[in-house]
């Protein structure tokens, strides 16, 4: 006798949502990018920090709720989760290949990477640092001035 409520097979591999993953890895960028530690953030949500790795990672998807509170614990808002999401990251979320409308084709971002680079992190980090805001002004012009100029 056949059972249609059996559970799945156990050999089936669980692999996180490229969404899922997307979502944890902004989770990271904006909790490092203020230099807090995942037990700290963990601390804020009333969660242990091997959650909120696994949150980052993207092992565990992050409900409603609890990215409406990662939003406020990192002061951001929710969107910011998804913004730079690659191309086919959603792909199939409607099935029968239907695409949400309104929605751009294409997002720019950064091909780079380079949000995630350490520098990067650290040189935002101590931009931040500089507590004078006229003095902040003057290093973000430097900096500005030290690029090559736009064609």
């Amino acid at each position: 006798m056949a059972n249609d409520d059996a559970p799945e097979s156990p050999s089936r591999e669980h692999r996180p949502s490229p969404i899922d993953v997307h979502v944890g890895s902004r989770v990271r960028l904006r909790r490092t990018l203020l230099g807090m530690s995942q037990e700290r953030l963990g601390d804020a949500l009333g969660l242990t920090f091997q959650q909120v790795q696994k949150y980052e990672r993207g092992a565990n998807r992050i409900g409603a709720s609890r990215l409406f509170d990662i939003a406020r614990a990192l002061d951001v808002p929710i969107g910011f989760f998804f913004d730079d999401m690659p191309d086919g990251a959603g792909h199939g979320v409607l099935g029968g290949g239907r695409r949400a409308v309104g929605f751009a084709d294409q997002q720019d971002g950064f091909e780079d990477e380079t949000l995630h680079r350490r520098e990067t992190l650290e040189l935002v980090r101590a931009y931040y640092r500089i507590t004078d805001q006229s003095v902040r002004k003057r290093v973000f012009d430097l900096i500005k001035s030290l690029t090559p100029g736009e064609a």
